[in-house]
Order: structure tokens, then sequence, then C-alpha cells
């Protein structure tokens, strides 16, 4: 490249920089960038680094928003969402609600190549990751029973129900929130009660494999299942333009499958921040106040990301290594 087009390529975006293997991931979460690129060296597919990468932030309970002991929901228990892509075949494996399990990721993977369904929710999907060999263990952690019992001596605020009854019987909902403080919920947003680790592999051969895995809003309702776990809204993969995923408000993202939009953007030709910026733009024209981010990468390996810009959230963070990189490293990008 001539100077001139390095300089302009530098002000522009990291889709510059093409180059395979990929390993790309939401948040600075290194280690599971690290696990997932080493996978790859060692001779795994990039459907393996997407398993391995993720299960390391489930085992590190990354940000308290992966994996076992954090986000409890209103009866104090933990639950997980995962989900794995074969951009290959088209093949995914999900679960929701997760009880009991720690591997969340890996359970998802089982439900791929071990059944002919695609997702399985609640108590449920814990038997069969128990059928197929995961150990049981308890999901609770001191942390997580202290975040539970500081929520409840705060009236449970914030809270997940709007215009209920209130039921004397219950400790804590169904019950409609006084004005006030249904007014601060709304205006407040914790970025660390929406965290999901999303990530996509594009091996050297432009194979693509995306996955998720999150332990959901904290405090929500019982049986609440995010986008995380949703094909198209988490994360989607197809090794003929590229794969993408997403963290944020899952209860409004999944409503525009913005991981399948980005996608299909990047199908047709648009270069990887362009389409993460659609997917943000579009649920951004009904709810210019949600908080979410999604990263994009095609199958030459160029990529990007794109958030919505909220008070104090203007750059979203991420993980980027390959062979340029020579290690993880966290890029960020200015939210629109």
């Amino acid at each position: 490249m001539k100077l001139k087009e390095i300089l302009i390529c530098l002000s522009l975006t990291p889709s510059c920089f093409a180059v395979l293997p990929l390993v790309i991931n939401t948040w600075p979460f290194q280690d599971a960038t690290s696990t997932a690129w080493s996978t790859l060296c060692s001779g795994g597919v990039a459907l393996d680094a997407v398993e391995k990468g993720c299960a390391q932030c489930e085992k590190e309970r990354c940000d308290e928003s992966v994996g076992f002991g954090g986000s409890p929901d209103e009866t104090g228990e933990t639950t997980l969402d995962a989900m794995i892509m074969n951009g290959d075949t088209m093949e995914v494996g999900a679960v929701g609600g997760l009880r009991r399990i720690k591997n969340a990721i890996g359970v998802a993977r089982a439900v791929m190549e071990r059944t002919k369904h695609t997702f399985l929710v609640g108590e449920s999907a814990s038997v069969f990751a128990e059928n197929m060999g995961f150990p049981a263990e308890d999901l609770t952690t001191n942390q997580s029973l202290s975040v539970f019992k500081k929520w409840l001596m705060e009236n449970c605020q914030p809270n997940y129900r709007q215009s209920v009854s209130p039921d004397p019987s219950m400790s804590c909902g169904p019950y409609k929130p006084c004005a006030m403080i249904q007014q601060r919920r709304h205006q407040f947003i914790d970025i660390h009660a929406h965290d999901t680790i999303g990530m996509v592999v594009i091996n050297q051969a432009g194979q693509v494999a995306a996955g998720t895995s999150t332990n959901g809003a904290r405090h929500k309702v019982p049986g609440r299942v995010g986008d995380s776990p949703i094909a198209g809204a988490g994360a989607y993969a197809d090794s003929a333009a590229g794969g993408a995923a997403a963290t944020g408000d899952g209860d409004i993202m999944m409503r525009f499958l913005p991981s399948y939009l980005a996608v299909e953007q990047m199908r047709a030709g648009v270069d990887p921040s362009t389409a993460c910026r659609i997917a943000i733009t579009r649920i951004k024209k009904y709810y210019p106040s949600f908080f979410g981010a999604i990263i994009c990468a095609n199958t030459t390996g160029s990529y990007g990301a794109a958030c919505n810009k909220l008070p104090g959230f203007s750059q979203f963070p991420f993980m980027v290594f390959n062979q340029k990189t020579n290690g993880p490293i966290k890029e960020t990008v200015d939210c629109v």
C-alpha cells in the first residue's frame, strides 16, 4: 500500500487489516480470546475455539455476568444461557435457563451434536446435560447470595415487572413499583447487568463459528431467556458471509435479530463496521436509549464493531487476536 492509502486506512476501521485466522469477542475478556486462539493453534477447528474460549469465561465468571455465581433471578437462583453455531453446516445448539451445570456452552454443543434438536431449556436441559455426563454443581456463590439479599433489602429494585398488582403473600413481586423508583429504574443502566461473551472465530480456511454464554439479566423474572441463545440474535455464523455476536439488553435486541442482519449485510458486500452500525441503528430507531453492542467479521478476516451511545457509555471494548496483532489486544469503537 502507498503511504497515502495507509494513512487513510488508519483513519478508518480495523477492517483494513484483514487477516486469517481471527478470534474476536465482546468485552475485554482477554483469557477467553487467548484460549480460543491457542485452541486453533493446537489444531482445533473454529467450533472448538469458540467452545473453549467461551468456556474459559464461564470458569472465570467474566464480569460476574458469565457463568455460575452471578445475576441471580428473583428467587436468588443463577441460571445460564448459551449457544454455538457452525457456519459450515448452519447447525445450532442452544440452552436457556440451564440449572446446576456450569459448562453451558459445552451443553449447547452437545445439543447440536448429540440430538436432532436446536434449543433445550430449563430443568429439562439440565437433565439432558446430566445424561450427557456433565456434573451437577451448585451455581450459587456467597457473592450471588449477597447480591440477592441486597436487592431484597432495597424492596426488590430495580425489577423487570410493570403494571402488576401487589401480592402480600410474596416477599418480592409481583407488584407495581412506585412511580419514583420506576422512573429511576428506566434512567439507570447498569452495563454489567447485561454482559455476554459473544465470540466469532474464523480459521485459516475461512470456516466461521460463533457462540455466546451468559447468566442473563440480574434480578430477572424466573424463566426469562434473553437474546444470547437465540440464533440470529445473540450470534450468527455463515461461512459464506461471516459471523456476528451481540451483547446488551437482550429483551429488546432479540426482537431485531441484529447478528443475522449484520451477517446478511456482509453477504451483500457491506464492510463489517458498517454492517454492525446498520444492525445497531435498526434497533435505535425504535428504542433510542437501549444498551447494546455488536461485533462483526467477514470471511476475509476484516472485522468491526458498533454500539449505541448512552450517557456514561460512549465506547465499546472488544478483543481481537490474529497474526498481525500477535497477541490478544483490546480495541474500542465509538458508539453511534
